[in-house]
């Protein structure tokens, strides 16, 4: 369990991750067309827009967690089905992205910051700020509906294998909780999240 210390820094940091992460896949969807995130409000980093409260709870607590699904309509997509994966990979590939300006920015002030308390806090939340960033990009990264990764796998596989895959879907729910509550996730995200870090550090100042 995280100390007292790391829940609060994790607060303000898991509502950024998780506007900014609903706030890629609207703008998105907007860009190709879809105007359905701007009329649900969802074009904005006001994370109250965004919010699920047993997603937070869950990413305060354990570093695993959700969002309030930005509902989209590809019809409106010249492409929908390239236009789905673009809008699914939009949300991992915000955090990755927030995720790396939090990286560099700790790694620019750590030589340079005094040695005080101030200075160890934010330390801290910086780095909570990319461990943030990347669990939730591995997280939604995990191939089972409802989550991002679904999409992504649906919009790659054949049309008639993505016609079976999506058959699957009422059944996404249950199998995540069962392997939230197993720990089976954690070890889904792991290489996920070792790969996101390697990029992530590949492409740092």
């Amino acid at each position: 369990m995280p100390s007292l210390e790391q829940i609060i820094l994790a607060v303000p940091a898991i509502l950024l991750a998780i506007s900014f992460h609903e706030l890629g896949h609207g703008y998105v969807a907007y860009r190709l067309g879809d105007p359905t995130p701007k009329y649900q409000g969802r074009l904005t980093l006001n994370p109250l827009a965004h919010l699920d409260p047993l997603g937070t709870l869950m990413l305060v607590l354990f570093r695993i967690g959700w969002a309030k699904p930005v509902m989209i309509n590809s019809h409106y997509f010249k492409n929908p089905r390239q236009g789905t994966i673009l809008v699914s990979l939009a949300g991992p590939l915000a955090n990755l992205l927030l995720g790396w300006l939090f990286y560099n920015a700790a790694k620019l002030a750590a030589p340079r910051l005094p040695y005080t308390t101030f200075s160890s806090t934010l330390m801290v939340f910086l780095l909570i700020n990319v461990e943030m960033n990347l669990g939730l990009a591995a997280f939604n990264l995990i191939p089972i509906p409802p989550l991002d990764g679904s999409h992504i796998l649906a919009g790659l596989l054949p049309p008639r294998a993505s016609y079976g895959y999506a058959k699957l879907a009422p059944y996404g729910p249950v199998l995540l909780a069962v392997l939230l509550i197993s720990g089976g996730a954690r070890l889904i995200m792991s290489p996920i999240y070792r790969v996101l870090s390697q990029i992530l550090l590949r492409l740092s100042l």
